[in-house]
């Protein structure tokens, strides 16, 4: 009788392991099944990666970001450079965010120079943030002043589009409160 009692618990828990991951699985061909999001939503191959709560429309664009665990870097570097609360003060705005692997991708000495270094880390996190709504239309051949003051352009079609010509838009059209966020794989280095 024990060694049945054993036996059926095991092949209970089998069971009820299985059953998830059987309906992960479907899930996840379902997802495959379904067309890209349009230009006018969120888009972007990075945008199932992104592990977001439910909705950062009424969120002011730091505490969006934060809600991002990829963004976890920019979060700490706009803290660091005091413009958490300049850019959550801005209405409009659009920001180029990169994410973590865009930040793990600098070296180690522009990543101590950058955090060395204050008023350099603010020139280059404003490059970043462009002082009017970037819709999804615009992002094919566009071309926007940012915050710190030089221009950024960007280009492309459909879901793919790149910043400055070598930073991918891996999710776009993210909404915060004060902003739309195009979340980047590079960090964006200012004219000199």
């Amino acid at each position: 009788m024990r060694f049945t009692a054993t036996r059926t618990a095991r092949a209970a828990t089998a069971t009820a392991l299985a059953i998830p991951l059987t309906l992960g699985g479907l899930a996840s061909q379902s997802h495959a099944q379904t067309p890209s999001p349009s230009p006018s939503g969120t888009f972007g191959p990075g945008c199932s990666a992104l592990s977001q709560k439910a909705d950062t429309s009424k969120d002011k664009v730091t505490e969006a970001a934060a809600a991002y665990p990829q963004l976890s870097q920019l979060v700490a570097a706009v803290v660091r450079a005091r413009l958490n609360n300049t850019l959550d003060g801005k209405s409009d705005i659009t920001v180029f965010a990169p994410n973590n692997k865009a930040f793990q991708n600098l070296t180690v000495s522009q990543v101590s120079s950058l955090l060395g270094n204050e008023a350099q880390l603010k020139k280059v996190l404003t490059y970043h943030v462009v002082g009017k709504k970037v819709t999804p239309n615009e992002l094919s051949k566009g071309s926007f002043t940012t915050v710190e003051g030089s221009k950024l352009t960007t280009s492309g079609s459909g879901t793919e589009f790149k910043v400055n010509g070598k930073a991918n838009i891996v999710c776009g059209n993210i909404k915060a409160a004060n902003a739309t966020v195009y979340v980047i794989d590079s960090v964006l280095q200012p004219p000199s």
